[in-house]
């Protein structure tokens, strides 16, 4: 092995490294903890999950893979990836907008059918139909999108589309309900979709036009990366989030309601904040000395719960998009045929 290739080999350690350990600690964050170490975690540091601790090693040795970076490229010598396609602002706020509105994705499609499948016990046909109206919505504006952008700059595009989902958030918080087929949830879930699909074209288009094109497999590299931890990110924090909120949900419903007495909850360990199915939990209670009465009352405790539970995230999820407006209102002013000189491209 050369001395060049062996200086290549330890820039892709330190990025290997860091995506894997960001990527194995973010998904596990809800089943090994996201502080103190569950029962399920494979082993702990003085009693802490081994999922944090994984994030903040893979942190670091991501920031070690910049340094590393910048001192090759000032020696004067190939990087993995160059980072002057993340040179202006306007990249950056690009690159930031992209990890959003792919968390954002990820999230969504990770507690609605989380909620549809497990609580309320229906298909995975079912799901997918209840999903199909955002899906749709999704490829067919991510498609369409490009017809805008002779006419709107993609700052504006941006702002447009960040405020778009974040409306629809909310809305969908207000009017979502245990039936997924009623037309105020339809729209909220097109209304997504529209902003989704505009905002995942038009970052990528944003990066490639904004750089030379010998560096369109940078872009392609940071990109793909970016996706890979966005959509982990999203998934472990929506997940670790749900719960959290629906063990604090579900204690408080528990405390206010008179009709559970102690040693039923303690029989069903109903405070419990694993997702759980109506019809299972009735099952479960079958099995106890719970009156018809109790049983209703807990079956309409366990759906409340999970129904405020998605509630409270689909408002998270709202914020967050509100907060990517900054990135977005740093997007490019200028339009396809106003692009600036990028300077000599050695690939010409």
């Amino acid at each position: 092995m050369t001395p060049r290739s062996a200086s290549k080999g330890v820039g892709a350690l330190l990025v290997g490294s860091a995506v894997v350990l960001l990527t194995l600690g973010f998904n596990n964050l809800n089943a090994w903890g996201v502080v103190l170490a569950t029962p399920a975690a494979p082993f702990s540091v003085g009693g802490v999950s081994p999922a944090p601790v994984l994030v903040v090693v893979g942190i670091v040795l991501g920031q070690g893979f910049f340094v590393w970076t910048r001192a090759r490229t000032a020696a004067g010598r190939d990087p993995l990836v160059n980072l002057a396609v993340l040179a202006s602002p306007q990249e950056r706020a690009a690159v930031y907008a992209m990890f959003v509105i792919v968390s954002m994705e990820a999230a969504l499609n990770f507690t609605v059918p989380l909620y549809i499948q497990i609580v309320q016990g229906r298909t995975p046909f079912d799901t997918s139909l209840a999903m199909m109206p955002f899906n749709l919505t999704v490829f067919v504006t991510a498609t369409l999108i490009v017809r805008f952008y002779p006419r709107f700059a993609p700052r504006a595009i941006g702002v447009f589309s960040f405020a778009l989902t974040t409306v629809a958030l909310v809305w969908l918080s207000f009017v979502v309900t245990n039936n997924w087929e009623t037309l105020p949830t339809i729209l909220g879930l097109i209304v997504f979709g529209v902003g989704q699909g505009a905002l995942v074209t038009l970052v990528f288009n944003v990066l490639v036009t904004a750089v030379p094109k010998h560096l369109a497999g940078d872009v392609g590299s940071i990109r793909g990366t970016t996706q890979n931890l966005a959509s982990a990110v999203g998934t472990a924090v929506a997940g670790a989030m749900l719960v959290t909120v629906l063990g604090l949900t579900v204690g408080r419903a528990i405390l206010e309601n008179t009709d559970l007495p102690p040693s039923l909850v303690a029989q069903v360990d109903l405070d419990s904040v694993n997702f759980v199915s109506n019809d299972r939990l009735r099952e479960v209670l079958s099995q106890t000395d719970a009156t018809p009465e109790q049983v209703d009352a807990a079956v309409e405790l366990n759906a409340d719960a999970r129904l405020r539970t998605l509630r409270t995230g689909l408002l998270a999820l709202a914020a967050l998009s509100a907060v990517a407006l900054a990135p977005a209102s740093r997007l490019p002013r200028y339009r396809p045929g106003e692009i600036p000189n990028l300077g000599p491209d050695p690939g010409r």
